[in-house]
């Protein structure tokens, strides 16, 4: 027992070690609600490195595991030798790359096999723009013409094309009586309420946020 905890407080173990601690927390967050399992999903992209079709945490946690287990057999094996201090030292540093290209390329081996069980996400449509409230970013907008700015799920923004109906009827109570009339001008806010795939543009109604009564009970 005592070899193996002094392995584990060791160089390199104890780097991989630390990371495990707070693999470990994370998914006691994961179990007991407070975090979800793609919470990095959005933040890190792990398709460069070979990881991509599984989540963020599920293939760092697989390679911090190896890397960890790696390092640990490494470090073990390194104290048992009877070589001088400077050459363990060099050694413990070719143990901590060895451990993590090993972990890498397990981790890449098991994601290629297993990433068909994980579905993939859809990918973003414009439909999904379909009921958002938009900012118009033209002069006006007719028929024929007219852009405004819209925010997506993710907190980008995207410049989008929109046509108001030459005779429109609110499609929602969000644009209330008399709206019909009401002009789309820069900087006003309208409302998405179709896409037509042809055009590849959106119809747009105006949006009063005063007349917004909120959702139905």
């Amino acid at each position: 027992m005592d070899e193996f905890l002094n392995a584990a407080t060791g160089f390199p173990a104890v780097i991989f070690g630390a990371a495990l601690v707070v693999v470990v927390c994370f998914w006691l967050l994961v179990l007991a609600g407070a975090a979800g399992h793609d919470s990095f999903d959005g933040d890190l992209d792990t398709g460069p490195v070979g990881f991509g079709g599984v989540p963020v945490s599920v293939s760092i946690s697989l390679l911090v595991v190896f890397a960890w287990f790696g390092s640990l057999t490494g470090t073990v094996l390194l104290r048992q030798s009877d070589t001088g201090s400077a050459t363990r030292a060099v050694l413990a540093v070719a143990v901590l790359a060895g451990s993590l290209l090993l972990a890498w390329a397990a981790v890449r081996l098991l994601v290629h096999r297993f990433r068909r069980y994980f579905p993939a996400e859809p990918p973003p449509s414009r439909l999904d723009f379909v009921g958002s409230i938009c900012t118009i970013r033209t002069g006006s907008v007719t028929a024929a013409f007219g852009q405004a700015e819209v925010v997506s799920r993710d907190g980008s923004t995207a410049i989008v094309q929109v046509r108001r109906a030459a005779s429109f009827t609110s499609p929602s109570r969000l644009s209330g009586p008399g709206a019909e009339e009401a002009p789309l001008v820069m900087g006003g806010s309208g409302l998405l309420y179709a896409y037509d795939e042809d055009g590849e543009f959106f119809w747009v109604a105006p949006y009063d946020a005063a007349l917004d009564p909120g959702p139905a009970g």
